[in-house]
């Protein structure tokens, strides 16, 4: 599907779409958490990051999550946001080995703190998948 064709369909539509693929419940539940206090942040929330720009075509959904996955291991302070996305990591497809180097990666660019603190979110994560039953 090329980007023009993405475009006939609304930004929210499309973005619902690509959440609920990606970030599954963790991210619907972001999604909701900020409705009561902020329901337009909810929505740039599914049409911005999700309608606009995970949906383009040109880097698939893995490759998007190898990158945020530094990205925010790297930022050292987002850590809830970052246990999102090392869910939708496992959800599209990369393994926990995956994730797990990834992260150690950062320690070269943004320090081991921000590299220990994104192996804690990893390890929180991979523990409560293990300890529902989903597959890591």
């Amino acid at each position: 599907m090329t980007h023009a064709q993405t475009q006939a369909e609304s930004r929210f539509d499309r973005g619902q779409r690509a959440l609920s693929r990606i970030d599954g419940r963790a991210g619907e539940k972001v999604v909701a958490s900020l409705a009561d206090i902020a329901p337009d942040f909810a929505r740039y929330v599914i049409e911005f990051p999700f309608g606009d720009i995970y949906s383009r075509p040109d880097l698939g959904l893995r490759d998007r999550e190898i990158a945020t996955i530094a990205a925010l291991t790297a930022l050292g302070n987002a850590a809830p946001q970052l246990k999102v996305h090392i869910e939708a990591g496992l959800n599209v497809g990369l393994s926990r080995d995956e994730i797990v180097e990834i992260i150690m990666q950062m320690a070269v660019y943004a320090g081991f703190p921000a590299a220990v603190n994104g192996l804690f979110a990893a390890k929180e994560v991979f523990s409560a998948r293990q300890a529902s039953g989903e597959a890591t």
